[in-house]
Order: C-alpha cells, then sequence, then structure tokens
C-alpha cells in the first residue's frame, strides 16, 4: 500500500481554495482539456492539481493531485442543486454559500469542506469515511427550516 506524501495533505487545501472555493463558478482555465467543461488548476512544484467538472445545476467531476508529473490522488464527485430548482440566481445563492463552506476544508480532512457550517439561512453538513488513502463521503446543503437544497457523493484516494 502506497504511503501518503506528508505534505500532500497540506497541498490539497492551499489548491482547493486558491481554486473553485476561493473563486467562483466561472473560473476556468481559458482552454480546458475536455471541450465543455471547467477546469482549474493550481501548481506549487513538486505537486499539480487539477479539477475538472461538467454542468452545473447537476454537475459530474474529478480533480487529481500530480507529483512530478505522475498523478498520485484523486477524488470524483457528483451532485448538484434539487433538480427542481432551475433558476440561475438560486443556484448561484447556493454555490455562493457552497464555496464558503469549502473554504473550511482542513489538512485532517482535506477533500471538501468541514462537518457543519451555518451562514445565510443555510446549513452545510459533510460526513466522510476512511483516511486519505480511500476514502467516501456526502456533503448536503439545507436551508435552516430543513428543507434540502442539494446534495454531492464523492469518493477517492492515492492511486497505485
Amino acid at each position: 500500500m502506497p504511503s501518503v506524501p506528508p505534505d500532500l495533505a497540506a497541498f490539497l487545501v492551499e489548491a482547493k481554495r486558491r481554486t473553485y472555493a476561493g473563486l467562483d463558478d466561472d473560473a476556468t482555465v481559458a482552454a480546458p482539456l475536455l471541450a465543455g467543461s471547467k477546469q482549474l488548476e493550481h501548481r506549487a512544484p513538486p505537486y499539480a492539481y487539477r479539477d475538472i467538472y461538467f454542468g452545473m445545476g447537476f454537475f459530474v467531476g474529478q480533480e487529481t493531485v500530480s507529483r512530478d508529473d505522475r498523478v498520485i490522488w484523486s477524488m470524483s464527485y457528483s451532485g448538484g442543486a434539487r433538480a427542481d430548482i432551475t433558476d440561475r440566481p438560486t443556484l448561484l445563492e447556493i454555490y455562493k454559500f457552497l464555496r464558503q463552506g469549502l473554504l473550511g476544508v482542513s489538512v485532517e480532512e482535506p477533500y471538501r469542506g468541514p462537518h457543519l457550517f451555518e451562514q445565510a439561512g443555510m446549513t452545510y453538513r459533510n460526513e466522510v469515511e476512511g483516511t486519505r488513502d480511500r476514502f467516501r463521503g456526502i456533503e448536503t446543503i439545507a436551508r435552516h427550516d430543513g428543507v434540502p437544497l442539494y446534495e454531492l457523493r464523492y469518493s477517492g484516494g492515492l492511486l497505485r
């Protein structure tokens, strides 16, 4: 079983805060590798982070971390807003709140956001199991009155 590089978690936290969580839904590289995708990147040698995803209301994506040009870690994810939430202003409000929650990513669990984040009448929850070498989780956003707004499932780990 491969060992987790000791600086991988710190790099992941930095990369996530400097890409989607710290930017916005329209942040992408000028020419993404896959047509129609959004692509976010961060580099701090020897590591490089890439997040490629498709969609907005419902989306799927994959994050990868390379070390010396070899992919060593990956996480795939899919989810989004409730199917009946289709208007762009509401989607943007949910995803703005999501990004605020994702800024709380930690070195201890460098996958998505914290276990709990509350602000602006919404509650973000993140339940994860496993370790950095193999994990899975689910994050949700609901209004404070309990009405669900968003759900995402993710999984990943060290590649071998």
